[in-house]
């Protein structure tokens, strides 16, 4: 985990210019669902408007049950959101399709 967390930090990091990092960034927070949502603002990074095939596993209902994962990209946005087992899945996720 620790070498995805500093995959994921590098990344943060060649993107700070004094100015994308005022109104963009990462957001990694908890969900009632019980599970974790993790949004990457994408504007003014080479990853806007890249391709991405949307990921899906489980059933996404109003009140999903493990194992279950979806990202997606929205609004310039790369969501992943899964299942309390799925933190170090959904950052893989995003930095291998970041190709970082």
């Amino acid at each position: 985990m620790s070498e995805t967390i500093a995959r994921l930090q590098q990344w943060y990091r060649i993107h700070c210019d004094g100015e994308w990092e005022h109104d963009n960034g990462i957001v990694i927070e908890t969900t009632d669902n019980p599970g974790w949502w993790v949004k990457i603002n994408l504007r003014g990074t080479e990853l806007r408007g890249k391709p991405f095939g949307e990921v899906r596993r489980g059933e996404l209902t109003a009140d999903p049950q493990p194992p279950w994962l979806h990202c997606y990209i929205e609004d310039e946005t790369f969501n992943g959101a899964g299942d309390p087992t799925t933190l170090h899945e959904i950052l893989n996720t995003f930095l291998e399709w970041a190709g970082g």
